[in-house]
């Protein structure tokens, strides 16, 4: 194989390589970094503190239990006078520990619901029912503390075993076709960009040259996995409607996502580390004129002995 078919194809092994780098290390996060249960809820655990999404649970948890108190009660309730007592209550609820415990309870439901939709594979090959989960353990740890707080409809709070619908049966199927074919991208994407580019690197003419090009495509596909985590953000927070609450929303979105823009950093400085280690390690090079000179060279010959003269 010549050596410009050689660089040429190294060329294009180290492209790939490094064009996967950032579309494996998304592939890998959305498979195997949020399809643990015990890690989601680990990472969602701490945004039981956040005031934003506390402040969300309160607005969104009262409405729901002045709308219920309204519609079960015999005498017409003056829903002015009383939601500001029942929000007032909620939000301190989310400040104690009852609340961090159903946080992290509900969050474990949840993910666990519809983690087996996902991976289950319905006998007709589609989802007939939606995914649901039931509240009623969190509901009634809830009506506890109102209760203990001396809300004045704490009481008439109902604690029923209902099925709250988390995924629609249409949306189930779809994604879970996505979700198998995420497995197999968060497998070997990742893979292929290592084999990729040790097969570029070693193909390579200058593979000193090769391991800085490949070192500096893995720092531009950290940047660019950076820039899309951003970008993902503000089109998520764009595309929600008025009524959700935004601070929220924003806070689940940068945990869910904290480690892949470490992971986007990590890539970025390792890729930097490696291109100026290459750089660094290279032998410096004389110029043409001087190599030809000292090399064309010949040493002086040594000075003759000086004449003896004869005695006369």
């Amino acid at each position: 194989m010549s050596r410009r078919l050689r660089s040429a194809l190294s060329a294009v092994l180290i492209a790939v390589a490094c064009l996967l780098v950032p579309f494996g290390a998304l592939a890998a996060w959305a498979a195997y970094g949020l399809t643990d249960t015990g890690r989601y809820v680990t990472t969602m655990a701490p945004l039981a503190a956040d005031p934003d999404v506390r402040e969300a649970v309160a607005q969104t948890v009262g409405d729901d239990i002045v709308r219920e108190v309204d519609q079960r009660l015999d005498v017409r309730v003056v829903r002015d006078s009383v939601a500001p007592f029942v929000h007032e209550a909620v939000r301190s609820f989310t400040r104690t520990r009852a609340f961090r415990t159903a946080w992290d309870t509900g969050n474990r439901v949840t993910h666990d619901a519809v983690l087996r939709a996902l991976r289950e594979q319905d006998p007709a090959g589609d989802a007939r029912e939606p995914v649901t989960v039931d509240f009623a353990p969190v509901t009634a740890q809830l009506k506890q503390q109102l209760a203990e707080e001396h809300v004045t409809f704490g009481a008439h709070i109902p604690v029923e075993h209902t099925a709250v619908p988390v995924l629609q049966a249409g949306e189930v199927d779809r994604l879970r076709k996505g979700f198998h074919v995420l497995e197999v991208a968060g497998l070997w994407l990742p893979v292929g960009a290592v084999v990729f580019a040790v097969c570029g690197i070693a193909l390579a003419v200058h593979r000193r040259r090769a391991v800085a090009a490949t070192a500096l495509g893995t720092a531009l596909g950290g940047a660019l996995l950076s820039l899309a985590v951003t970008v993902g953000r503000g089109l998520t927070l764009a595309g929600l409607p008025a009524d959700v609450p935004h601070p929220a929303v924003g806070a689940v979105y940068d945990a869910l996502t904290a480690t892949l823009r470490t992971v986007s950093w990590l890539l970025l400085a390792l890729g930097l580390v490696v291109a100026l280690a290459a750089w660094l390690s290279r032998r410096p090079r004389l110029p043409r004129l001087a190599r030809h000179r000292r090399g064309s060279a010949a040493p002086a010959p040594a000075p003759a002995p000086a004449p003896t003269r004869a005695r006369a």
